[in-house]
């Protein structure tokens, strides 16, 4: 098996030790532009789940859905820290960067009527035994992986462990954590930039039937692949099907058909999802898809001064995603729906993560300011859509090892 010209040894299903490499350079390290979104009114905060789907989150004994809580305090130490786990990207890391108010770290996810134990790193690596992980999509997927890597350094530390790498070993474990840039899912091209170097503001050409090859090519590869996207449909783009022009979003041409970027997202997640799901490899494999997780600009946009500066979490009800918002939660929902149903017949599990719920009530825990400034890559000056390491995004992690093995 060959990943960009690279031969790579085969996995065997239990074997002591994860060999494959797969090299940085290979995945693209450009950083996600924030979305534009703004504040809403206070409605309902999301749609009820399709009744197929509120299984995958129900507790053991079956009492509780774990995406259905609410945040309580948790006034134990940080998780981990910049000091214990080198990996975090400045862009997340807030204490490095001097948040002031270091509260966003001392609140846990409680399910109704359950409790959602904190990540055991020991008892994941030692149910992941000879087994890897891959998180395809944006950077707000790099940024639950990252969230992994500092929780399982707990039990051992990976190889690389340094912030360049996007492949993570546990030698001890025969596990792997990698992470996929592919942050429409499908191929697409930047036809015609007008923002910084690197920023991805450009015009984006996306060819919505095939399913990126940087990271479907390889999906077979892996015994669970966590799949996660949404902030990049927001950018001008023009839709490609069987290599047809088809439509747009946003892209102001004439003679072309705004389709919105609702037809993007959800032809761009069936795409992917059936990629996953048929990928060749004779592994057993898990999809698992996490829905969301909503921004959280006040008093503006992201680029017309916005900014998040709450100090505590929400409670339900205080928070209201825009219309936008919750269609592209249903989409993800409805698609995940739809390929569940053809994955029974190739033994593949799929499994939903919907946090949108949980994450949307930590307004408190985005870096805002108080991050890496790096204005040619990330030009965006307050960022209210990534989470701080430590803090909200490691109750996703807490979800994951309940999902796969609690």
């Amino acid at each position: 098996m060959e990943f960009h010209g690279v031969k790579l040894p085969a996995i065997a299903h239990h074997s002591r030790h994860w060999h494959c490499v797969l090299p940085a350079a290979v995945l693209t390290t450009c950083l996600v532009v924030l979305a534009a979104m703004s504040l809403p009114g206070r409605v309902p905060l999301m749609p009820p789940l399709l009744p197929s789907m509120t299984g995958h989150g129900r507790g053991v004994n079956g009492s509780c859905d774990i995406f259905k809580g609410e945040w309580v305090p948790d006034p134990g130490a940080p998780r981990y820290t910049n000091e214990t786990c080198p990996v975090i990207h400045g862009h997340y890391d807030c204490m490095r960067y001097g948040k002031p108010d270091l509260g966003f770290v001392r609140w846990r996810w409680r399910p109704d009527g359950c409790e959602l134990p904190r990540f055991d790193a020991a008892r994941f690596l030692g149910a992941m035994r000879g087994k890897s992980v891959a998180f395809v999509g944006d950077s707000l997927a790099r940024n639950q992986m990252h969230s992994l890597v500092c929780l399982l350094a707990r039990a051992e530390r990976p190889v690389p462990w340094t912030k360049a790498g996007y492949v993570y070993r546990y030698e001890r474990h025969g596990f792997a954590v990698a992470d996929f840039w592919s942050p429409f899912l499908v191929r697409a091209v930047e036809t015609d930039r007008d923002g910084p170097a690197r920023s991805g503001a450009g015009l984006w050409s996306l060819h919505l039937d095939e399913p990126d090859a940087g990271w479907a090519a390889h999906a077979g590869m892996f015994d669970y692949v966590v799949v996660s996207a949404g902030s990049w449909f927001y950018r001008p783009s023009v839709f490609y099907e069987r290599g047809r022009l088809v439509g747009c979003s946003g892209c102001l041409a004439p003679n072309v058909t705004d389709l919105t970027l609702r037809y993007s997202m959800r032809l761009a997640f069936r795409s992917a999802l059936r990629a996953a799901v048929g990928a060749p490899g004779g592994r057993s494999r898990t999809v698992i898809v996490r829905t969301i997780s909503p921004s959280h600009y006040e008093n503006g946009t992201r680029s017309e001064d916005g900014d998040c500066v709450r100090t505590r979490p929400l409670r339900r009800g205080q928070w209201e995603m825009d219309e936008e918002q919750k269609e592209m939660r249903r989409i993800q929902v409805e698609e995940f729906a739809a390929a569940e149903a053809a994955a029974r017949g190739k033994g593949v599990r799929m499994l939903l993560m919907d946090a949108t719920e949980a994450m949307a009530l930590r307004p408190d825990a985005h870096p805002s300011k108080y991050r890496l400034w790096e204005p040619e890559k990330f030009w965006v000056s307050r960022d209210c859509l990534h989470w701080c390491l430590p803090g909200a995004m490691d109750a996703c992690n807490d979800m994951l090892l309940h999902m796969l093995i609690g």
